[in-house]
Parts: structure tokens; C-alpha cells; sequence
């Protein structure tokens, strides 16, 4: 699935009447760059309705306030990644090609354009219950897919296949963000099937029993 959020210009001009939906979608991309740029708390609702073009009152139409706006640009790219994930597992019936898919999901995600994984993974918000819990949700919720099909696959308990799943889910995210702090020092493709290939010697080691 992939986010319409995309870049707008330092400035634009007002007095242009969009649609709703239209004018959510270009204050969620300027609200976005203003995000990554400067982190919440440096983040002002004036540089926001600047960088859209629009005036202040008409951003609070849309959004009454700074963390309703930044939850609202949040929902869009952790569904993101949850549906990055689902598609990945439904890609293929071969688990080895699972593996290779769930790891690419998540580099994809992060290699994404305007860095939208600094809002959700790196954001100076993530002690703030809201954005804590739709992190941690999502997160979960992709541990879960995975922790299905091992559970389907294997003679582990709920309990073992959900324990493999926050191990699988935490090492493709940790890895991808790590990898990109290396400003790809190692080509994306070459990253992710070194670390699809370490994750499936692991859980390929459980006997299969469907």
C-alpha cells in the first residue's frame, strides 16, 4: 500500500480551494516534512500552514491541534506498515520466501519517500501514550501475522509462536533502521537477503508439521 503523501514545495499559494480530501492530503505532506525536518516539539503550527500554502484557521479546520495532526499523519504510515507486512506473508505459500518478504517490507517502509519512518520509530513523542500505543499496536499486529503462520506451520504453543514472531518483527525493524543510518553501505537488496537468510536458518530449524 503506498502512502499518497507526497513532497510539497517550501511554499504555495493561498487562496486555492481544494476539496477536503485534497486539502487533508497536502497539510498531512507539508505537516509531514515539518515533522521529519524539525521533531514535534520544534514543530509549529505556523510553519505547517505555511509550507501548505494555506492559512492558520484553515488548518485548524482540519486538525484542532499540533499532536491531533501528528496522530492523524501517524494512523497513515503505521497502517502503512502493517499492510507492507500482510501483503509480504500473502505474497507466497513458501516460507523461505516469507522470510525474504517480510524483511523487504520493512526496508521498503523505511526506505520510503520522506523519511516517514522518523514519525514512527523515531519520534520525540513515543513516551506519549497515544503515539506509544499505535506504535506498539502496529508492531504487534505485525508480530501476530507472523506468529500465525508459525504457530500453522510448527508444533510450537501460541505462547513459543508468539514469542518467534516479536523476535522476527523486531529483528527486520531494528536491522532496517540500523541499515539506514550506513547511508547504504550495503546495496538494500544485498541487506535484506544477508538478514532474510540469517532469520531463516533460525526458524527453519522448527520441524514442520502441516
Amino acid at each position: 500500500m503506498e502512502i499518497r503523501v507526497t513532497a510539497t514545495p517550501d511554499a504555495k499559494p493561498r487562496g486555492t480551494r481544494l476539496p477536503r480530501l485534497a486539502r487533508r492530503r497536502q497539510l498531512l505532506s507539508a505537516a509531514q516534512e515539518v515533522f521529519v525536518e524539525n521533531g514535534y516539539h520544534a514543530a509549529a503550527m505556523d510553519e505547517i500552514a505555511d509550507r501548505a500554502g494555506v492559512s492558520k484557521p484553515v488548518l485548524y479546520q482540519h486538525f484542532p491541534g499540533k499532536l491531533e495532526l501528528y496522530l492523524a499523519l501517524l494512523d497513515l504510515h503505521v497502517d502503512d506498515m502493517v499492510n507492507r507486512v500482510r501483503e509480504a506473508l500473502a505474497s507466497t505459500h513458501e516460507n523461505k520466501l516469507r522470510v525474504q518478504a517480510t524483511f523487504q517490507a520493512f526496508f521498503d517502509f523505511v526506505s520510503s519517500q520522506g523519511e516517514a519512518f522518523r514519525l514512527v520509530f523515531e519520534s520525540d513523542l513515543r513516551n506519549v501514550a497515544p503515539v506509544r500505543q499505535r506504535v506498539e499496536r502496529s508492531l504487534q499486529e505485525c508480530a501476530e501475522m507472523v506468529s500465525a503462520l508459525i504457530q500453522e506451520d510448527t508444533g510450537c504453543t501460541s505462547d513459543e509462536a508468539h514469542l518467534l514472531g516479536v523476535g522476527l518483527v523486531g529483528m527486520a525493524e531494528v536491522s532496517a533502521r540500523y541499515w539506514v543510518t550506513t547511508h547504504g553501505s550495503i546495496p538494500k537488496d544485498a541487506a535484506e537477503q544477508l538478514l532474510a537468510r540469517l532469520a531463516w536458518r533460525g526458524i527453519s530449524g522448527f520441524p514442520r508439521t502441516a
